[in-house]
């Protein structure tokens, strides 16, 4: 199993910055990849960004060109630098990770953590 514990959510003005982190702790050898998804009231949770072992990434439409994501596999810590936030970005922000473990076969997992605020005011 993994633990993950997200942190930096905040409220911000418009244009601003926050950056996000998303620790993970249990069975961190097993990860294959970290990203974030964000879920506004009332709406359905989207996919934000995700990073791979190997560095690669992925973005939603709605963040490319202002959201980065990046690791410290050392730390097993997972970043989201957001920037020229805008009202439409507020949400809860949810990090998850996929893990593979192998028994007598290999088998993927999903965790997800408890989110954290982020609120953008115009």
């Amino acid at each position: 199993q993994v633990q993950l514990v997200e942190s930096g959510g905040g409220m911000v003005q418009a244009g601003g910055s926050l950056r996000l982190s998303c620790v993970a702790s249990g069975s961190t050898s097993n990860i294959e990849a970290m990203g974030w998804y964000r879920q506004a009231a009332g709406k359905q949770r989207e996919l934000v960004a995700t990073i791979k072992n190997d560095g690669g990434t992925v973005y939603g439409d709605s963040v490319k060109g202002r959201f980065t994501i990046s690791r410290d596999n050392a730390k097993h810590t997972a970043y989201l630098q957001m920037s020229s936030l805008k009202p439409e970005d507020t949400a809860v922000y949810i990090c998850r990770t996929w893990i593979s473990v192998f028994t007598t076969r290999w088998d993927d997992y999903n965790y997800w953590g408890q989110g954290t605020q982020v609120t953008v005011s115009s």
